[in-house]
This record gives C-alpha cells, sequence and structure tokens, in this order.
C-alpha cells in the first residue's frame, strides 16, 4: 500500500522560509516521478515542481529561483525547500508520486499521471 506524508507547513511571515517533508513508503521511490502539488483557498490544485526517476527537475514560473524541490533515495523523502515565501504561495501543500512525469506545453503539470498522493500539509504565509 502507497503511503504518502507531507510534514513541515507553517505559518511564517512573508519573506520566510521553510522546508516541507514527504516520507514515502510502499512504492518504488527511486523510480517513479514525484511532484509538489499545491491548492490555494477556493482554487484548483496547481503543480509547480516535479522530479523525475533521473533527478531531472523542472519548475513552474511562479516558483523558479525561489523553491527547490530534492530527493533522499536512499531514505524514500522528497522535500521542498521554499524561501522568499510571498503571501499568493499560502495553499495547501500535497507530494505524489507517478510514472512519467509530463508538463502541458502552456507549462503546467500534468496532474493525471500521479496516481498517488499525500493528505496536504498547510503553509501560510501572513503578516
Amino acid at each position: 500500500q502507497v503511503q504518502l506524508v507531507e510534514s513541515g507547513g507553517a505559518s511564517v511571515q512573508p519573506g520566510g522560509s521553510l522546508r516541507l517533508s514527504c516520507a514515502a513508503s510502499g512504492l518504488p521511490f527511486s523510480s517513479v516521478s514525484m511532484a509538489w502539488v499545491r491548492q490555494p483557498p477556493g482554487k484548483e490544485r496547481e503543480g509547480f515542481a516535479t522530479i523525475n526517476s533521473d533527478g531531472g527537475k523542472r519548475y513552474a514560473d511562479s516558483v523558479k529561483g525561489r523553491f527547490t524541490i530534492s530527493k533522499d533515495s536512499p531514505g524514500n523523502i522528497l522535500y521542498l525547500q521554499m524561501t522568499n515565501l510571498k503571501p499568493e504561495d499560502t495553499a495547501k501543500y500535497y507530494c505524489a508520486a507517478g510514472y512519467g512525469a509530463s508538463w502541458s506545453l502552456e507549462g503546467r503539470v500534468e496532474l493525471a499521471a500521479y496516481s498517488d498522493w499525500g493528505q496536504g500539509t498547510q503553509v501560510t504565509v501572513s503578516s
């Protein structure tokens, strides 16, 4: 049974930093694509960072240069380092696993490629 458990969400001030973690079990972690996805209040889920089985990374323009996705394959942990947080980063953050990550021509993560999801962790950026 696949389990993805996010942690690290918190309330922070604008300009602050956070690191989210996603502990994975029940799947071949080193062989899957992983993504971070967020859902702001009242909006749809948005995938913004992916890391492939070979370590290739890609980011949405909204987080490029501020967020870093990484993974510890032996430990089956996915990370998201977030810096220079903005109020518009307020959302529930999810990790997701799938086979064959893809992005649309418009620069969006194809969420349908991810079959397993965690329950999410809340990040609130406010002064």
